[in-house]
Formats: structure tokens, C-alpha cells, sequence
């Protein structure tokens, strides 16, 4: 038997079974029970049923008898989560919700869910208060995490896409592990970006040294694949504003791709964007960019646009987000800049 785990940094993974060509006929449930570690017969049974066990492709039943050579896919989440979720009333800018799918604009500074040393405060503890008092029947104890799929950076602003069903689940999950999510980031990074468009192909990893962060690895020896399309929109002098398509979703993907061709996004303190890295040194300017600083503390990104196909309708939907104030107001900022330098 073949078994390929296909890891990812969004908040499922995929694992693939190949079944061997001498395999008896075993009932599906069965058979991963068997397979799996540490997986239960009763959880897979839920997995099948929540559409998130796919056999050639298609949902079948947990009684579904496996034949040689049968491709089977798993999704299930990257990590148990055992902590409590505990409601909390926290601002949420909803943009859009049914019976399915939530779409939040998530302002930065907001943490997306709870984890080690921070169990509340996060957008998650939000969206258990916001669906509590939709529907009492939800309890503390049933609370689920309510389908997330992928995340954004605490200090990154933008669009999310929650699902509120197993079902959402599991066609979120297929969509961003098949690439077709859409997924469009407008950033603000160091430099004159020499190509109006480009593409950035280098495997994202952890830093050898330093286990916080990521690092590009273009020969493709550690690491994910990692794909970004950039394109510029607007030249600010010492800055540039572009807007980054993912093809892929690696933890601070855009982040340490630009730093990697040698465009940190603005202020971004992790990758080294928080201190002056194109132009001069001189008082002025350096007061100009402290300013700058001020205005938008945080790196300059903002998840723009996210599309994907709806998990019960099967329609395209396709949702945008404006600028927030600290961005619009930096852009604004270097406009004035540049246009004085004219």
C-alpha cells in the first residue's frame, strides 16, 4: 500500500491511500480504522460522513466495500485542538453569511484562533459569542471551531472565509488544497520593483535557526512548494504598492517571498521591513519613515479578495474588501512624498 501525507500550512491536511492490488474487499470505515493512526473507527465514520473521505474522487458511504487500486484522500485536521472556546463579545465585520459560509474582514491585530498562551481575545472566541446568541442551543461544550479552514496573520488585515458545517468543511478544505480558492493581497513593499509582474517560485520552510520564522528555500531541498504571483499597482519612490495573487498557502507566504527577492513588506518587524531599508539615512527622511511607522504599526498587507465555490449552491461567489484606514492613510502618506520630491 502507497500512503503519500501532503502536508500544508492551512489548517487541514491530506492524506493519500493507494489500496494495493491484492486487497480483500473491507468496508471502507473498517479499513482506515486500520490504516490510520491513533484514528478511531467512530471519527472516521464521521469524517466519511462529512464528505471529508474521498474514494476515486467522489463521497461514498462508510460502507462503501474497497476495491485494488482504489485512490482514497483524507482531509482532517492538522492538530486536535483540546482547548476551551469560550464565547466572548468581540467586534466582528461580517460581510457576508447563510446557512454555510461566514465571511469576516478581520481588522488587524486580531489573533484568528486560540493557542498556546493565547486562549482568548482571538476572532474564533468572537464567533462563538456571535453564534451563541443566533442559536441558544449551541452550549460551551458542543462548541465547535467553527470550520476553520485557513488563517491570516494576527497583524495582516483582509478576508476570511469560515465554514459553519461539516459539509462546508469539507469542500473549503478540497478547494484550498486543489489551488482553487482565489486569494488576492495588496501589500506595500521596500524598493522600486523592477518587473511589473513577476512570479515567485521558492519552497517555504522553517529557518534552521531560528524556528519563528520562515525562510525561502528556492532549490526546493526543504520546505513546501510555494507560489506567488505579483503584480505592481502603483510606484512610490522608495516603496511600492503591489497586489500578490497566492497560488499556494504557506504560513507568511507573501511575507518571505518579497523579502526573499528583495522587497520586505513595509514595516513588517519579523522579515526586517521595520527599519529604513531603501533610501537615504538622512534626518528628514528618517522622520518621514518613523511617521510612516506610526501610522500603519504593523506590516502592510491586506487579503483583499477571496473566492470559492459555494459548498451548496456550487455558484462562484467572489468577495472584496476596501483598505483599511492605517493603509490608505501610509499610501496617502508616500503619495505626498513623492509628489513634493517631484
Amino acid at each position: 500500500m502507497e500512503e503519500i501525507a501532503e502536508a500544508s500550512d492551512e489548517l487541514y491536511e491530506r492524506m493519500n491511500i493507494i489500496v494495493d492490488k491484492g486487497q480483500d474487499p473491507f468496508r471502507l470505515d473498517k479499513f482506515l480504522a486500520g490504516r490510520i493512526e491513533n484514528a478511531s473507527r467512530n471519527k472516521i465514520q464521521q469524517a466519511i460522513e462529512a464528505g471529508r473521505v474521498l474514494v476515486n474522487n467522489k463521497i461514498v458511504q462508510a460502507n462503501y466495500k474497497i476495491r485494488p487500486s482504489d485512490n482514497i484522500i483524507i482531509y482532517s485536521e492538522k492538530q486536535a485542538h483540546g482547548e476551551e472556546i469560550v464565547p466572548e463579545k468581540i467586534p466582528l465585520n461580517i460581510v457576508f453569511e447563510d446557512d454555510d459560509v461566514l465571511i469576516i474582514n478581520k481588522p488587524p491585530g486580531l489573533v484568528v484562533h486560540p493557542a498556546s498562551g493565547n486562549y482568548t481575545g482571538t476572532l474564533v472566541n468572537g464567533v462563538a459569542w456571535y453564534l451563541q446568541q443566533k442559536n441558544s442551543a449551541i452550549s460551551e461544550e458542543t462548541l465547535p471551531r467553527f470550520g476553520l479552514v485557513h488563517r491570516i496573520d494576527k497583524n495582516t488585515s483582509g478576508l476570511m472565509v469560515l465554514a459553519k458545517t461539516e459539509k462546508a468543511v469539507a469542500s473549503l478544505a478540497r478547494q484550498f488544497f486543489d489551488h482553487t480558492v482565489k486569494r488576492q493581497y495588496i501589500a506595500l513593499v521596500w524598493g522600486d520593483v523592477a518587473n511589473e509582474k513577476g512570479t515567485i517560485v521558492a519552497h517555504i520552510g522553517r529557518h534552521k535557526r531560528f524556528r519563528k520564522l520562515f525562510e525561502a528555500y528556492p532549490e526546493g531541498d526543504y520546505g513546501k512548494e510555494a507560489i506567488t504571483h505579483y503584480e505592481v499597482l502603483e510606484r512610490l519612490g522608495y516603496v511600492t504598492l503591489v497586489k500578490c495573487v497566492l497560488e499556494t498557502g504557506r504560513t507568511h507566504q507573501i511575507r518571505v517571498h518579497m523579502k526573499y527577492i528583495g522587497h520586505p513588506l513595509f514595516n513588517d518587524e519579523t522579515y526586517g521591513g521595520d527599519k529604513i531599508v531603501k533610501g537615504t539615512v538622512f534626518s528628514k527622511y528618517k522622520q518621514f519613515v518613523e511617521n510612516c511607522f506610526a501610522i500603519c504599526p504593523r506590516q502592510a498587507l491586506h487579503a483583499k479578495t477571496i473566492g470559492f465555490i459555494h459548498p451548496t449552491t456550487q455558484k462562484e461567489m467572489l468577495f472584496e474588501s476596501e483598505l483599511p484606514d492605517d493603509m490608505k492613510k501610509l499610501i496617502d502618506k508616500w503619495r505626498g512624498y513623492v509628489s513634493n520630491k517631484v
